[in-house]
């Protein structure tokens, strides 16, 4: 891997990522693939949401080498299926050497779940978190240009807190609206940029 005159990295296909995503083989397949791409399923957001409260203080990287344990553990993330966990399969899931065992954070996927179940009478999670979505996106050329939160992360961390999610904060929303193609941070200069759909590159 070579530095580009941009923000990103060559990779040793020619193609040029920031460096986050060129650190290691699985985050380049996730960013190459999977991260900034619309999420507008029920269930893969409710999966998103909740991997993103369990790398609160850890690497992305962590995550995702546990992704598959997270999914034999919380059911597939299946909402209906997690918001009956009982405070058996919390203790169970602390056992649980393949995931986070954080006692709190468990305790929110479940709780967010059951969140999720409630919001369906409004319209869903989907429409829910989407309704947040900013009418522009940031056009970086370098890492250090990328926001941690906005207004829209902000609101959107409010509302879900008001009903009912944990581990909602604004930096970690904002870190969905990342994954999930609701804004496109990809710099400017990245083979990525503008392949959402949602953004023009």
């Amino acid at each position: 891997m070579t530095p580009d005159v941009g923000g990103c990295t060559i990779g040793d296909d020619g193609l040029a990522r920031p460096a986050w995503a060129a650190a290691d083989p699985l985050l380049r397949d996730y960013y190459d693939h999977e991260w900034g791409l619309p999420v507008r399923d029920e269930q893969g957001l409710y999966e998103r949401i909740s991997l993103e409260a369990f790398q609160a203080g850890l690497s992305w990287v962590t995550i995702l080498r546990k992704r598959p344990a997270f999914r034999a553990a919380f059911a597939d993330f299946h909402p209906e299926t997690v918001a009956a966990f009982s405070a058996d399969d919390v203790e169970r899931l602390l056992q649980d050497s393949g995931i986070v065992r954080n006692r709190l954070k468990i305790r929110a996927a479940i709780t967010n779940a059951r969140a999720t179940l409630d919001l369906r009478v409004d319209g869903g999670l989907v429409d829910f978190v989407w309704g947040f979505q900013p009418d522009s996106t940031p056009e970086p050329t370098a890492p250090d240009q990328i926001p941690t939160s906005t207004p829209e992360s902000i609101a959107l961390s409010k509302a879900l807190r008001k009903r009912g999610f944990a581990f909602v904060g604004p930096t970690t929303m904002y870190a969905l609206m990342e994954a999930i193609g609701m804004v496109d941070t990809h710099l400017l200069d990245s083979h990525r940029r503008g392949t959402s759909g949602v953004w023009p590159a």
